[in-house]
């Protein structure tokens, strides 16, 4: 699987307007991408000319995982693993060579280059995430374990009856956390948001000592972390009997939603979702209170690309894994977000996350 990525970003290197020998891969997320490594430092030199030629970095606390996690790429150790690898890269056959140019800090290139010698150095940003922005099979497999280990967690929450009066929404949010990884996540995918009342007007309200009460509209964002991949679902409850205006609220919202999801087609702009998902709100007259994009890509980062936005440029194509989370917010009042995450298909998107939508009141 590694390997495969690694040959496909020779394969964007090859292509790309700068020739260049090979990339000196740096930050730790596109490394574990391309290698499996999950250690804390580490660089990576993808060489044009294969497997053989190319070269993994790592300090010495990491011998072991380096053995057993890349243990198809010769291995230097050393401290300093971008430099060591920029320094020797003139004796592995490398004239010009290729930086993350978006993960490397104005500091860090004078030393690149320093260290690098008569190596030309050139900016290439954004290669693999490129390739990162379609997930394989075995990436979709762990995105579904992580989005089942959210949907379980909540499921048990509410069987509990841990949506009640008179619980905070800390309380509350420390509970979903512990049910995901009772259900096999490694932790929280960020921090999970618990907003209720007024508090749900807030699009990423942190959690505070504010007491549930009846009535309150209660909005929980929260995901579960599995082998490094992040899932991301939002649903809105109500704590008893929903008002007229709540209940509204949550039709819009979930028609907007149900909207964004059937505009998920390979080859459509990723700013006509938005719009598709937007323009349900706006003739409502509620455009000024949805704030956000309607969602944005989701694997080893809670936030990745493709951006699904008024701004974002691009297209989908099959294999992304997206979020669609249209919200309302009225400042003071309350708020609602409906969020799943999804996989671009070629047909009808496929669902990973498969909690209700509807209006629950508990």
């Amino acid at each position: 699987m590694f390997e495969s990525r690694r040959s496909a970003l020779r394969g964007l290197l090859r292509a790309a307007e700068v020739e260049v020998d090979a990339l000196l891969v740096t930050d730790l997320v596109n490394i574990r991408y391309l290698t499996g490594f999950t250690g804390s430092n580490a660089a990576l030199l993808v060489h044009v000319g294969g497997d053989a030629a190319s070269r993994f970095c790592t300090d010495g606390r990491y011998r072991a995982h380096a053995a057993a996690q890349v243990p198809e790429l010769e291995t230097v150790i050393d401290r300093a693993s971008a430099m060591a690898l920029a320094g020797s890269a003139g004796g592995w056959q490398v004239g010009r060579l290729g930086f993350e140019s978006d993960a490397v800090t104005v500091d860090a290139h004078a030393a690149m280059a320093d260290a690098a010698g008569a190596v030309e150095l050139h900016r290439m940003p954004g290669l693999v995430q490129r390739l990162r922005a379609v997930k394989d099979d075995a990436e979709i497999a762990v995105l579904l374990a992580a989005c089942a280990a959210a949907d379980a967690a909540l499921a048990d929450l509410l069987a509990a009856g841990g949506l009640r009066p008179g619980r905070t929404e800390r309380e509350v949010a420390l509970d979903l956390e512990i049910r995901m990884r009772e259900h096999g996540a490694t932790g929280p995918a960020f921090e999970t948001i618990v907003a209720a009342g007024a508090h749900s007007a807030v699009p990423h309200h942190s959690p505070t000592g504010a007491e549930l009460r009846a009535g309150d509209l209660v909005k929980m964002d929260f995901g579960a972390l599995v082998d490094g991949y992040h899932s991301d679902m939002t649903r809105t409850v109500v704590l008893g009997p929903a008002a007229v205006w709540q209940r509204e609220l949550h039709e819009l919202v979930a028609a907007a939603q149900a909207a964004g999801r059937a505009a998920l087609r390979p080859g459509t702009a990723v700013s006509d979702v938005d719009g598709a998902a937007r323009r349900v709100v706006e003739q409502a007259g509620r455009g000024a209170e949805f704030v956000h994009g309607l969602g944005h890509g989701v694997g080893l980062q809670i936030h990745e690309a493709p951006a699904l936005a008024r701004t974002g440029t691009g297209a989908l194509a099959a294999g992304m894994v997206v979020t669609v989370e249209p919200g309302v917010y009225l400042e003071g009042q309350g708020g609602v977000r409906i969020e799943d995450t999804l996989v671009v298909r070629d047909g009808e998107p496929s669902l990973l996350t498969r909690t209700t939508r509807e209006l629950v009141e508990v």
